[in-house]
């Protein structure tokens, strides 16, 4: 089966996994192993007769397709070369999509054409309290039915590796690791340099993070916090620790769409704290023009169906953006209650794109939200649309970012998982011990 040369839909993932199998009735198998919110199927495909297991998870966050490519490639690989089944005594167990209702929302941009101003316009992440590989409330409180499902296969499996596959629009590519997986590093280089993937030697989720070796970051157990905290330092739960205790190693695997060459450029930067301060005082600018649209918008909204699951990631993101804006200047930062690390040319770059990625996935629901009520009553579209033309462009000619072929994207990714797969195989970590508490992780940013 050919790989598609764009990102497959949920209802093309689910069918080229039953082609699959019944090319291959003999090494393969799908399950369903869940159902979503609005009734979409959650399927597993699973390749191998191994007696180790290993998990790759596609589709954690809707807004980042290319692990659903990802899996199928896996796939066809798995089934062509033993060494990675019987060779390896390991089955395969590809979960095709962890949010297909969220893939879902994607999908006026998901099959192309590939520009930024299109992403942007019909971007949709959830917010943050309904993303299913997070655990706000632990997993004895787990209500989302995908997160449920995804518990229930960890728990069912007791993979020794799991793979999360999410995606970077704007920046470079990066590995994070619950346990450290020996030259892992060394081998990223090697397939960042052979495919033209930049690696994201500053990646802004792992800003607080230990380093592994370049563009590999050591994801910290969690702590407790409130809601602000979790989103902004690593600080909820997540189903990336919660096989810990089965002695499994999660690897997230992010992989981009655009590509920054100056997230890779680990010199030390010429003037450190003007680019903070022109960073922090672009994104104050930007998210105080942002919420007076927002208030404008917002008296419009009450007959527009579902629109509060548009503005849940809004408000998260009118949430964080001040605190962000104060802890990255050097004039109003934490200072040594909270301080920055050593900062790179690679991390201002990082900084500079997360910052103006906030503002353009506000503008972006926002402009989706404008048009459900089909008439802009605000009379906010023409705005919207030059705020995200305006900004799309700093990214195309500020950055110079450049799009990479989903299929690209795509082997990139599977590469890393690959050789994640070989080094957790020769590295185990240590299993917890029994009666250990659970532990977990979250993201830097919904």
């Amino acid at each position: 089966m050919p790989p598609l040369p764009r990102y497959p839909t949920v209802d093309e993932l689910g069918g080229r996994a039953a082609a699959l199998v019944a090319r291959h009735p003999r090494d393969s198998r799908l399950r369903r192993v869940g159902t979503s919110r609005a009734g979409t199927p959650m399927w597993l495909l699973s390749i191998g007769p191994g007696s180790r297991q290993a998990l790759v998870v596609a589709g954690p966050h809707a807004n980042e397709p290319v692990g659903g490519a990802t899996v199928l490639r896996l796939a066809e690989r798995a089934l062509a070369d033993p060494a990675l089944t019987e060779g390896a005594d390991a089955t395969w167990n590809l979960l095709l999509c962890l949010d297909p209702d969220g893939l879902r929302r994607n999908e006026g941009w998901l099959t192309g054409p590939y520009t930024l101003g299109r992403y942007f316009r019909n971007f949709f992440r959830p917010g943050f309290l309904e993303q299913p590989e997070w655990l706000p409330d632990g997993a004895a409180g787990a209500a989302l039915p995908e997160t449920r499902a995804l518990l229930d296969v960890q728990d069912e499996l007791r993979p020794f590796l799991q793979c999360s596959l999410h995606g970077v629009d704007v920046g470079g590519g990066f590995v994070e690791l619950t346990h450290d997986l020996p030259g892992l590093a060394q081998r990223l280089a090697h397939t960042a340099a052979r495919l033209g993937i930049p690696r994201e030697l500053g990646a802004y989720d792992a800003l607080y993070w230990p380093g592994l070796g370049p563009a590999v970051y050591r994801i910290p157990p969690p702590r407790r916090a409130g809601l602000a905290a979790a989103i902004t330092e690593a600080a909820v739960e997540s189903t990336w620790f919660h096989p810990h205790r089965h002695g499994t190693v999660t690897a997230v695997v992010e992989a981009p769409m655009w590509a920054v060459a100056a997230v890779a450029d680990g010199s030390p930067p010429a003037d450190r704290d003007a680019v903070l301060r022109a960073v922090s005082r672009t994104l104050r600018h930007d998210t105080t023009i942002l919420r007076h649209l927002l208030a404008r918008i917002r008296p419009h909204l009450a007959a527009v169906p579902d629109a509060a699951r548009l503005l849940a990631p809004v408000d998260d993101y009118a949430l964080v953006c001040p605190g962000l804006a104060d802890a990255w200047d050097p004039d109003t930062g934490d200072g040594a209650a909270h301080p920055l690390p050593p900062l790179s040319t690679a991390h201002l770059a990082a900084l500079r794109i997360s910052g103006r990625r906030l503002a353009l996935r506000t503008a972006g629901l926002l402009h989706q939200l404008v048009r459900a009520t089909g008439h802009d009553p605000a009379g906010a579209l023409p705005e919207l649309d030059l705020l995200i033309d305006e900004w799309s462009a700093d990214y195309r000619d500020g950055c110079a970012a450049r799009w990479i072929p989903v299929a690209r994207q795509a082997e990139y990714q599977a590469r890393v998982v690959l050789s994640a797969f070989e080094l957790a195989l020769r590295h185990p970590p240590p299993r917890a011990p029994a009666g250990e508490p659970e532990q977990g992780s979250g993201a830097a940013v919904p």
